[in-house]
Order: structure tokens, then C-alpha cells, then sequence
């Protein structure tokens, strides 16, 4: 049966849709027709079919996947306003195009069959709620593996009235917007920071950057330096088992963002069952992932632990380099590019000791150390905000969704 007569409501409904006959369900079949054009006009973009994005040409984003002209001949025609079931719509529910394009024929394109509102779709198939009944039936479903047009022809979808359909997508993408312009925000700051480590440390060949701090100005070159003769690393490593460090938060390359020098999701070496040596730290190291540097990972801890033999604990050995200075220099553009050319010789990527302490540049007094290292920890303070911010806004549509589509509770008609 296509039309579900039991009526439900969400928790919460706008004022003037309280009091209504309650929403009704529909089969998919119902609501959306498959669609399977394979004769596309020349010249249409092809289209990447991702969760953050929906449909958008592959151009528009870092997708490297290649095609030939004669694989494209098979390739699926999409619309605007058409929604796309992918390999991961068990994951991230169905996703919605705002081009016309083209995309591979292994996946599902659906173009509703009623009027309503595209946004009211574009939201509901990607609630945690759509992707629980998506999820439901299918058994054993894994990456890779396509839900078909059939299984989602069976599903039951709620839906109200054209005008709270409107309301509902209304609210929703004008969260989006917020959250859209807050990401810009934190893009552009961290777009200000790169740009502005590129002009606080020397280039290849240089001894002093581009920009310096006024009271520097004067300050003379900086001085060649090899990290061997500023700094160690650690060696010796302690068995993670052990009563005495099981208890010790432990720290893997997993645990450290790229780029940014921040520490997530940092447990005990007795929480993730850890077995391997471990390095000890403190608070006066600077932890480095040798292990793939193309990631550029580096923190700088304010605690004792133990980190995994894939990282290394670096310390400066005299005050000719300041730890919080150290971190930057570490996560610099010309550093990376060291590292990444150190590690090119394995099938694993990985920097040597000996090709880390090699490392070779030129390094300021301590105060004009310090200053970089303030200026640059106070725009990550600034990132962080944001980043917060940027948080809580898809922490509130989160919210919003799950209160403005109807549970699974049914509700006397």
C-alpha cells in the first residue's frame, strides 16, 4: 500500500500548523520515480556524489577519481532539484543536486513524482531518523554495497502539508545559511593563518621572513641552525602494561589534528588496551608524527603521558628555542616540505631521526621567538572560538530535525 492513513506530528510544529490533521506516510515508490538518462547533452559536468556536498561537479572540490570519455557514454543524467542514492546513503541518507550534470550509473537517481517542496526532501532524507529506517531492513549492508531503488520504493516517508513543507525547509535552510557563512569564518581565519606562517618564517635559502614585528625590524639575520644542535629527542621506551603507565594518557598519531596542534579524543593506555612501547613526555616536549608528515602533525601537550614509538617527543636543550616557538616551526610550510622529501624512500612515509635533527633553518633571539609564537597561538585561540560557534549551530539544526519531523510514535488520527 502506497498511503500510510495513521497520522503523526512532530514535537515541535509552528504555531500555525497546531490543531492540523496529522501528517501522512507514503511509500517512496509513491513519492519519487527512478530515473536512468544515459544521453546527456556534450559538455556536462560530472558529479561527485558526497555527504557534505550533495551532488556538486567534481571540479568544485579535491576529487581526484579520473574518467574516459568512453565510460562517461554510460554515465546517468542529473537534474536539478533530482536526489541521488549513494554507497554510503547508509551512512549519510540520500543526497540532493543543485546542478546538472552527470554521474556513474551505479547510483540510484529519484525525481519526485508530487508537487511539495524539493528542500522539505533535501532535509527529511538525511535526518538520523530516515537513515535508521533506510538502515533497518537491510541486513549485512556494508561499504559498498547499493541500496536499490526497491528497498527505498518500500520505505514509508511522513509527510505534512505543501505549506509546512515550505515552513519546515524554510527554518532549516536558513540554519543552513548560518552555518554556511560561519564556515567561510573559519575558513578565512585559517586561510590568514597559513598565509601569515609563510611570512613569519624564512623561505628556502633566507636567514630572515617577510614579515617581521616592528620592534624586530632591527633586529639583525637570523641564525643557521641545525634542530640537532636546539633540540633532542626522546629515546628509550616504557611497556604501556605496566601499572605505572597503563593509568598515563596515551597518545597516537590518531590523536592529533593536521595542521592545527590540537589533541582529540585522548584516552589512557589501559582505555585503548595499548601494548607497544611507548615514549614517555611532559609538559616540556613538542610531539611530532614521523609516520605519513604529509598529515603535519605536531602538538605541544600540557600534561605527561606516554605516546605511541610512532611519534617523537622533541625538547629543546638550552634556550636557544622556545617550546611554544618549536610547535610552529614544526607545522611550518618549509618544514613539511623537508619532511615530506625525508620520508619518500619506504612504502610507508616516514621521517628519520637522523633527517629530523638534520633539518637545517634559521632561528630568531628568544624574544622575537616568543612573539611569533603568541601572535599565532592567538589566532588559533580565535579558530577555536569559531570553531565552537560553528559547532553549536549544527548542534542546534541537529536538534531542529529531530524535533521538527515526526518520531516513530503514531498518534490517534
Amino acid at each position: 500500500m502506497s498511503v500510510d492513513k495513521t497520522k503523526r506530528v512532530p514535537k515541535l510544529q509552528f504555531p500555525e500548523f497546531r490543531g492540523e490533521d496529522g501528517w501522512q506516510e507514503y511509500s517512496g515508490n509513491h513519492l519519487f520515480e527512478q530515473i536512468s538518462n544515459k544521453n546527456p547533452e556534450p559538455g556536462l559536468p560530472v558529479l561527485a556524489i558526497t555527504q557534505e556536498h550533495g551532488a556538486i561537479p567534481r571540479d568544485m572540490i579535491d576529487y581526484h577519481v579520473s574518467v574516459t570519455d568512453k565510460s562517461i557514454e554510460s554515465y546517468k543524467v542529473v537534474s536539478v532539484g533530482d536526489f541521488i542514492i549513494s554507497l554510503r546513503s547508509f551512512q549519510g541518507g540520500v543526497e540532493y543536486s543543485q546542478y546538472h550534470g552527470i554521474c556513474s550509473p551505479a547510483y540510484v537517481i529519484l525525481r519526485r513524482r508530487k508537487e511539495g517542496s524539493d528542500a522539505y526532501y533535501k532535509h527529511y532524507l538525511k535526518t538520523d531518523r530516515f537513515i535508521q529506517i533506510l538502515t533497518k531492513n537491510l541486513k549485512g549492508l556494508r561499504d559498498g554495497k547499493m541500496i536499490s531503488y526497491k528497498q527505498f520504493s518500500e520505505l514509508q516517508i511522513p509527510v505534512p502539508a505543501p505549506q509546512e513543507q515550505q515552513k519546515i525547509a524554510y527554518c532549516l535552510s536558513s540554519v543552513d545559511e548560518l552555518i554556511a557563512a560561519q564556515a567561510r569564518k573559519v575558513d578565512a581565519l585559517k586561510t590568514h593563518k597559513k598565509g601569515l606562517m609563510q611570512q613569519l618564517f624564512p623561505r628556502e635559502g633566507e636567514t630572515q621572513p617577510r614579515l617581521r614585528f616592528p620592534e624586530f625590524q632591527n633586529a639583525g639575520e637570523w641564525e643557521m641552525k641545525a634542530l640537532s644542535e636546539i633540540v633532542r629527542v626522546a629515546s628509550g621506551q616504557v611497556d604501556p602494561t605496566q601499572p605505572t603507565y597503563s593509568g598515563f594518557p596515551q597518545i597516537g598519531s590518531e590523536n592529533i589534528e593536521s595542521n592545527t596542534g590540537k589533541l582529540v579524543n585522548v584516552k589512557s593506555a589501559g582505555e585503548k588496551g595499548v601494548i607497544s612501547g611507548n615514549y614517555l613526555f611532559d609538559e616540556n616536549d613538542v610531539l611530532y608524527s614521523k609516520i605519513r608528515p604529509a598529515l603535519n602533525k605536531a602538538a605541544a601537550p600540557d600534561f605527561s603521558g606516554i605516546c605511541s614509538a610512532d611519534i617523537y617527543p622533541i625538547r629543546s636543550v638550552n634556550a636557544a628555542v622556545l617550546r611554544s616557538y618549536l610547535l610552529y616551526l614544526l607545522l611550518s610550510d618549509k618544514f613539511l616540505e623537508h619532511a615530506i622529501r625525508s620520508s619518500a624512500r619506504g612504502k610507508i612515509p616516514k621521517i628519520n631521526r637522523d633527517d629530523l635533527l638534520g633539518y637545517a633553518t634559521a632561528i630568531p633571539k628568544p624574544p622575537e621567538q616568543q612573539g611569533i609564537a603568541d601572535c599565532l597561538s592567538s589566532l588559533d585561540a580565535q579558530i577555536t572560538a569559531e570553531t565552537q560557534q560553528l559547532d553549536t549551530l549544527k548542534t542546534h539544526k541537529k536538534g531542529l530535525m529531530q524535533q521538527l519531523f515526526p518520531s516513530a510514535q503514531k498518534v490517534a488520527a
